[in-house]
């Protein structure tokens, strides 16, 4: 995904991270970086607020379990294809 302007960080690099940015596993400069992005890109505002409120659903759902991890490769998986989907219905 690219909205077709120019970043320090592309759109794509930042989607890729944004579920270890919410979960606070990136090092202070990538969450700068990644900060910055979002502050400055709607469009991957926007994806960022939708995985937020995908790992807050989740979270309620699995009340504080461990979540297994063959359980979050499949939902990484349909959140991939979903992503994937949405952009060619843009292009």
């Amino acid at each position: 995904m690219s909205c077709g302007n120019p970043h320090e960080t592309p759109c794509d690099d930042v989607l890729a991270s944004v579920f270890d940015y919410l979960d606070g596993e990136i090092d202070h400069e990538a969450k700068l970086r990644i900060r910055a992005h979002l502050d400055e890109c709607g469009p991957c505002l926007k994806e960022y607020g939708l995985e937020e409120a995908i790992k807050v659903i989740v979270r309620r759902s699995c009340s504080h379990e461990d979540v297994p991890v063959d359980l979050r490769d499949k939902v990484l998986a349909k959140i991939a294809l979903a992503r994937m989907q949405m952009r060619q219905r843009q292009a």
